[in-house]
């Protein structure tokens, strides 16, 4: 009986302590704002059990992904002999019902015993001899600690079991425990007794220690991070939540100036983060020298809602004043801030469902709407996107000269709307080398016979870069207006060269109710080759392929351009591509800030593509054409940067002329 009273006083203390820190973190995150997050119930579901249990975004990297696997699964698999221990403290004799009693349970317990105790060896490994860069600024105490206790846990249940062996207090066949025996047979028989008591007590009072101590840590994340997960997104991971400015004036949410101004979903957010540097490693940002660290914005945020959290609780309950501290710069800087080109890289890599973008976002849209604190050289593009419906400032009239002299269709108001609208987008109407995309589109449309149009001076930005900049309210403003000239056309199609366009008016104009089937054009015409209405000849010249991170990652959009490229000439891989692709450095309205820090993302990418020997480098965006064209030309590569429509047409042109040549010959 005193073991059982013993026992009763350390569980009351251990949930007493456990269960305080657990409704403290359940206030801060019930004072996050509202965000809507419970739909789609199936889709979290399918995330639970291919991220959670499946480990799948671990398991990309080979060996750190299976040392975590082997810990979570062995936990799970481990999970039933912790009460199984806690009854053996009671009675040595007696265990679980019937599971307890069971051969094959045992058998599990051995192996994924060992298999916990080499995921903690590899672990350290990784951390004490291969030290990643990636663990820089981490807590990497922190984890020794957590590791130690871990492999305390599975050590202490190896030796009480193989103490029980050796005292036959086991139910079940020896053999069905085979490293257990095999530790039994090297016990001292007359220490076995002693040895059996000390394990099983160390056994529950080392986890019940970890217990406690994990809502005080960084492994929190093993609490937090299903949940997490569950509430992430689960479709249109480009599209950002907007701001609704009809609320009332005391629920409009101008983004983050101070914690209090943090989603719930933003507060778990910064409760998941397993501080793995996943994010890090990936970031274009901080792997050219800037000060942007995704990983250590989240620890900034976490620290500062764990600092101010709780004193805003405090204050509000006995209302008394408390003014929180900003945000920026209270935990991040500026240049943090600023130094984000939203490539969405970050969110990829994470395995706990931690949304960076909308971090980022927010605390820009708070500088920008509130504070009007923002780099000097974007004040000309929100004001030029604001006055003149276009980033470069120039005159609507001007937007359709690209088309001068090819016959295209400038749809007027209340004509019949075309098979397909083709939105063309600022870049390509207002920058010469993003020019050359739009009429290569347009020849190749023509040429299979599509029935298309553009809307010309009725065409504005989309305000995807104003958006991106934090100024929610030029957005909305231009949203709008696209959607009701769109609406007015009864426009169904849409294609679009860039990609920015396409995700805006594809994932994010329908919350102002606009709904379009919206495909990019390297979709479009790739579609066209498959069904013979284009045919190409591939050339001698050979191609890489650069994915734009705003179709690749955040649309999915990854095959149909590598067919343009491999029907134009032959084509080798970039090691950074497809989901994993390296930005030009131009998303999150860098296009028009300098880089003052660090070296250029578009300088690092050409390079890149540069090392495959290739000698041209294919794009799908024009703002990838305009930042690789001057990567191209800073660094002095040999390297021309072509969009993939204007690679199709000179396949189809060549097809044509062998077609041409060959039926001279034979007339």
């Amino acid at each position: 009986m005193i073991a059982a009273a013993v026992l009763a006083i350390v569980l009351i203390v251990t949930i007493t302590l456990f269960g305080r820190r657990a409704l403290l973190l359940y206030r801060l995150v019930r004072m996050g704002k509202p965000i809507k997050r419970f739909d789609d119930l199936p889709a979290r579901a399918r995330a639970e059990a291919v991220v959670v249990v499946g480990q799948s975004k671990l398991l990309q990297r080979l060996l750190p992904g299976l040392m975590h696997a082997a810990i979570f699964w062995g936990f799970i698999v481990l999970l039933p002999t912790i009460f199984v221990a806690m009854i053996g403290i009671i009675d040595q004799h007696a265990t679980l019902p019937w599971l307890g009693q069971q051969g094959w349970y045992a058998l599990l317990v051995d192996v994924f015993a060992v298999l916990v105790l080499a995921g903690v060896i590899t672990a350290f490994v990784i951390r004490k001899i291969q030290r990643p860069r990636r663990f820089v600024g981490s807590h990497v105490r922190e984890a020794d600690l957590i590791l130690l206790l871990i492999a305390g846990i599975v050590v202490s249940l190896l030796l009480w079991h193989a103490s029980q062996i050796a005292l036959g207090l086991n139910e079940y066949p020896a053999a069905w425990a085979p490293v257990s025996s095999l530790l039994a047979g090297a016990l001292h028989q007359q220490w076995t007794p002693y040895l059996e008591r000390g394990a099983v007590w160390a056994h529950v009072l080392i986890i019940l220690g970890f217990l406690v101590y994990l809502p005080y840590s960084k492994h929190l994340h093993i609490f937090i991070a299903a949940v997490n997960v569950f509430f992430g997104r689960t479709h249109s991971r480009g599209r950002l939540e907007p701001v609704d400015f009809e609320a009332p004036d005391e629920d409009v949410r101008f983004g983050a100036a101070t914690v209090a101004d943090l989603t719930w979903k933003q507060m778990v957010d910064t409760m998941s983060c397993t501080e793995c540097g996943r994010c890090q490693d990936a970031c274009p940002a901080y792997n050219t020298g800037k000060e942007l660290s995704p990983k250590l914005l989240i620890m900034a945020l976490r620290d500062q809602v764990l600092a101010q959290g709780p004193k805003a609780l405090a204050a509000a309950k006995s209302g008394a004043a408390f003014k929180l501290e900003p945000l920026v710069p209270a935990a991040v800087t500026d240049n943090v801030v600023w130094d984000c080109v939203t490539c969405g890289a970050c969110v990829r890599e994470c395995p706990v469902g931690i949304e960076h973008i909308d971090h980022i976002i927010d605390l820009r849209r708070n500088l920008v709407m509130v504070e009007s604190r923002f780099p000097d050289e974007a004040a000309t593009m929100l004001r030029d996107v604001d006055r003149a419906s276009n980033p470069w400032g120039k005159p609507q009239s001007d937007r359709a000269h690209w088309a001068d002299g090819l016959g295209v269709r400038v749809l007027a108001a209340g004509e019949p709307a075309p098979d397909v609208l083709f939105w063309v987008g600022c870049a390509p109407s207002f920058d010469e080398r993003a020019k050359q995309a739009a009429v290569s589109t347009a020849k190749l449309l023509e040429a299979a016979g599509v029935d298309f149009a553009i809307l010309g001076p009725r065409e504005s930005c989309t305000g995807d870069p104003a958006r991106r900049m934090g100024d929610e309210y030029t957005f909305q403003k231009m949203a709008k207006q696209n959607v009701g000239t769109l609406n007015d056309a009864k426009v169904g199609k849409i294609v679009t060269t860039c990609p920015h366009c396409f995700n805006t008016i594809g994932k994010e104009y329908a919350d102002f109710g606009g709904r379009y089937e919206v495909v990019h054009h390297t979709e479009f015409l790739a579609g066209l080759v498959r069904d013979g209405r284009l045919k190409p000849l591939a050339g001698d010249r050979t191609i890489t392929y650069h994915d734009s991170c705003y179709l690749a990652r955040h649309n999915d959009v990854r095959e149909a351009p590598r067919e343009l490229a491999a029907a134009a000439g032959r084509t080798v891989e970039m090691p950074r591509n497809r989901e994993r692709t390296f930005c030009c450095g131009a998303g999150g309205a860098r296009m028009w800030m300098e880089e003052k820090r660090g070296r250029p993302i578009n300088e690092e990418r050409v390079r890149e593509a540069a090392g495959t020997g290739a000698e041209t480098l294919a794009v799908g965006c024009p703002f990838c054409t305009v930042m690789l064209d001057d990567g191209v030309r800073t660094t002095g590569a040999k390297l021309q940067v072509i969009d993939l429509a204007t690679l199709l047409a000179e396949a189809v042109e060549r097809r044509r002329s062998q077609d041409a040549d060959a039926s001279t010959a034979h007339g």
